[in-house]
């Protein structure tokens, strides 16, 4: 084999190599996305599948209801539509309907989000910068709000 020809069969090797760990990074990021979804957004494109999402808005007044044992369903409006949320665990202290909450977690076949996190704004200056796009979207952002 000539010096050339190996030279070419290494470079081959090598870019072989590379474009192979490429796909391997590739494919752990696409696992470790996570997309954020108002309910409008949900109910104009649908549930990503089995995927796991984060869904933001509002928790509709008088619709947070406690099972006991840590279990909880609410629902979360962008003022448009709204989706039910269940979900088990400790919610945050500043979690209450009327504010803004991100929940991360599934869809499950019933239509109904099952959450493994539930995120609450921290003070009352702050909203997630997802949440209070969706909200001016659709309409219920009040603009004297500092997000």
């Amino acid at each position: 084999m000539t010096r050339k020809r190996r030279r070419l069969l290494v470079l081959a090797i090598a870019m072989g190599l590379l474009g192979g760990a490429t796909a391997l990074v590739l494919a752990a990021f696409q696992d470790s996305l996570v997309f954020f979804y108002s309910p409008s957004d949900l109910q104009a494109k649908g549930a990503p599948g089995e995927r796991s999402f984060r869904l933001g808005g509002l928790v509709e007044e008088k619709s947070v209801v406690r099972a006991g044992e840590g279990r909880v369903t609410f629902r979360i409006t962008d003022g448009v539509h709204a989706v039910p949320v269940a979900y088990s665990g400790i919610l945050p202290d500043l979690f209450r309907e009327g504010q803004g909450v991100v929940t991360e977690g599934r869809m499950r076949p019933d239509g109904v989000f099952l959450a493994r996190e539930v995120l609450a704004k921290h003070d009352e200056t702050y909203m997630p910068r997802e949440v209070a796009d969706a909200l001016r979207k659709t309409g219920h952002w009040k603009e004297g709000e500092k997000r």
